[in-house]
């Protein structure tokens, strides 16, 4: 699992399972600890064999989050 803290929030790679393997996703909580996490699948529904595979794959994109909005909403860097 990776994280990044952000000013409000903070953002850790998730795994979300469903049917036909394992999707990455970016899980987002505020930092004073209130509310439950929000989870934002990544990869355009790419599916993943492992949780481990599927874990790796967030970490990666977690990399390219440069921050999370006041919404908890995820803001990528440019390609």
């Amino acid at each position: 699992m990776a994280r990044k803290e952000f000013a409000a929030y903070e953002a850790v790679s998730a795994v979300v399972p469903g049917e036909g393997g394992y999707s990455a996703a970016i899980a987002v909580k505020a930092l004073d600890g209130s509310g439950a996490p929000r989870f934002h699948k990544v990869l355009d529904d790419q599916k993943f064999k492992t949780a481990h595979d599927a874990d790796q794959a967030a970490a990666q994109k977690l990399e390219q989050l440069i921050d999370v909005n006041e919404d908890g909403e995820l803001a990528w860097a440019a390609p």
